[in-house]
C-alpha cells in the first residue's frame, strides 16, 4: 500500500507523542493519593490557647497579625493583602478581634474558623482606629502588643500613632514557637500534596520532547498538578547552562539531546506546600552529568543521615558541606559547589523558619519539617538538584516522597 505523503509528515510530527504514549499511561498509573482531612475548627481553638498561653508567658498583652499565612493558621481566614487592612488582634485572654473592610464581611466570616468578634470599617474610616479603641476598651492601649515579623509598617504605625503609650515588639519569637512544630493534621495534608507533586512529575516527564522550551515544560506539569486537584501549583524549568542557576536564567533555549533539565515545583492542599525538584538528562547522561548527580544524592543522603533530633539546624548544613569539600567543591558557597544552603522550612509558607544553613543553632525537633536540595552547580555548563521534603520523628528524620537514585530514573 502507498502512503499518502501528507499522511507521512502527520504521523511524523506525532510519533514522538504516540511512542511516549505508554510511558505516559504508566505514569497515569500512580499509587494511590492518601485523603487528608483539612485542619478542624477544635485544632484552630488549640493554637490559639497555646498562642494565648505563650503570650501570658512572655507578659505579652497581645498579638498583631494581618492577611497571610498566620492569619490562616490562628483563625481560617485565607486572605490577600492589599491597601486594605484585614487583620486579627490575639489577646492574651478572650476572644480575637477580626478587622476587615466593611465590603469583605461576608466572606470574612465564613472562613472564620475560631470563636472571634468581627468589626468592620467603611472606605473612610481606620481600621486602626477600631483597633486602637478596642484594645483601649479592654484596657490594653498601654500593653506590650507583638507583631507578626511580616505585618507591614504601615499597620503598625497606624495604631502606634493612635496609641501612643503602646510598646510594639516583635512576635516572630510567640509565633515561630508554634508553626515550627506541625500537628499530625498538618503532616498528613503535606505528605498528600507531596504525593500529588511527585505524581505530576511521573507524569510529565515522558511527556517532555526534544525542541521544547521551559515554558511548554512547564505548562505540562501545572497542568498534571492541576488534574491531580493540586492547589496553587507552579513549575519552574531550566534548561542546559539555565541549570547552574539555582533559580534559573532568562536565557530562553530549547531542549536538545544531552542537555539538563532542571525542575522545581510547588503545590500546596488546603494551604500547605510541596517543593520538590528533579533533574533529568533528554537522551543518554555523560559520565560527568552522572558523577556529579552522584555527589549529589550521596549530598542528599548526608543531609538525612545528620538530621538528628536534638541536634542544631546549622550542623546539617554542615554535613553537606564538609562532604563536598572533600571533593573538591567550594569552600563553602564558591562555585563550582553548592551556592545556596542545604534547606528551608515548609509548611503554610514554602520557605518558613527554621533553615539548614551554616550558622542556624535551633536544635532539630519532632515535627519540624523541611526541603533537602544540595544542589551542585557548575557555571556555564549544567547544575544538578534533587529536593525532598522531609519531616522529624522521634526517631529521625523521614521523606515525604523517596528522591530518585540516577539520572537513569530521575522521577523515581
Amino acid at each position: 500500500m502507498t502512503l499518502d505523503r501528507r499522511a507521512v509528515l502527520g504521523f511524523s510530527a506525532i510519533a514522538p507523542a504516540l511512542a511516549a504514549a505508554p510511558r505516559i499511561a504508566a505514569a497515569l498509573q500512580s499509587p494511590a493519593i492518601a485523603p487528608a482531612a483539612p485542619i478542624t475548627r477544635a485544632e484552630r481553638e488549640s493554637r490559639l490557647a497555646r498562642m494565648q498561653a505563650e503570650l501570658r508567658r512572655r507578659n505579652l498583652s497581645a498579638l498583631l497579625v494581618e492577611a497571610g499565612s498566620s492569619l490562616v493558621y490562628f483563625t481560617g481566614i485565607d486572605w490577600w493583602r492589599s491597601e486594605r487592612t484585614t487583620a486579627a488582634i490575639i489577646p492574651a485572654e478572650g476572644p480575637v478581634l477580626i478587622v476587615t473592610p466593611f465590603f469583605e464581611e461576608p466572606p470574612i466570616r465564613e472562613m472564620l474558623g475560631v470563636h472571634g468578634e468581627v468589626r468592620v470599617w467603611q472606605e473612610d474610616e481606620s481600621p486602626f482606629a477600631l483597633i486602637a479603641d478596642w484594645l483601649k476598651a479592654r484596657k490594653l492601649g498601654g500593653g506590650t502588643l507583638a507583631v507578626e515579623e511580616t505585618a507591614r509598617f504601615f499597620i503598625v504605625d497606624g495604631i502606634r500613632n493612635l496609641l501612643p503609650d503602646l510598646r510594639t515588639v516583635s512576635g516572630a519569637g510567640v509565633v515561630n514557637t508554634l508553626r515550627l512544630i506541625k500537628s499530625p493534621a498538618e503532616i498528613a495534608l503535606m505528605q498528600r500534596a507531596n504525593d500529588i507533586l511527585n505524581s505530576a512529575y511521573r507524569a510529565t516527564h515522558p511527556q517532555v520532547q526534544r525542541g521544547m522550551t521551559a515554558t511548554e515544560i512547564n505548562a505540562i506539569m501545572t497542568g498534571e498538578i492541576a488534574r491531580l486537584s493540586g492547589q496553587r501549583g507552579s513549575s519552574s524549568a531550566q534548561i542546559g547552562p539555565g541549570s547552574a542557576l539555582p533559580h534559573g536564567s532568562k536565557e530562553r533555549l530549547k531542549l536538545n539531546e544531552g542537555m539538563i533539565v532542571l525542575m522545581d515545583c510547588v503545590c500546596t492542599v488546603e494551604g500547605y506546600h510541596a517543593d520538590i525538584s528533579r533533574t533529568f538528562v533528554h537522551g543518554a547522561p555523560s559520565a560527568e552529568q552522572r558523577k556529579v548527580f552522584a555527589n549529589m544524592h550521596r549530598g542528599q543522603e548526608i543531609a538525612m543521615e545528620a538530621a538528628r533530633i536534638g541536634v542544631a539546624a546549622g550542623s546539617v548544613d554542615d554535613a553537606v558541606r564538609g562532604y563536598y569539600e572533600q571533593l573538591g567543591y567550594g569552600p563553602r558557597y564558591r562555585l563550582p559547589g553548592l551556592s545556596h544552603r542545604t534547606g528551608h522550612g515548609i509548611g503554610l509558607d514554602v520557605h518558613e523558619p527554621v533553615n539548614l544553613v551554616h550558622g542556624e543553632t535551633t536544635p532539630l525537633a519532632a515535627g519540624m519539617c523541611f526541603s533537602n536540595e544540595p544542589g551542585l552547580y557548575l557555571p556555564g555548563k549544567f547544575g544538578v538538584r534533587i529536593e525532598d521534603c522531609f519531616y522529624m520523628t522521634d526517631r529521625g528524620s523521614r521523606y515525604f516522597t523517596q528522591p530518585p537514585g540516577s539520572l537513569d530514573q530521575p522521577v523515581g
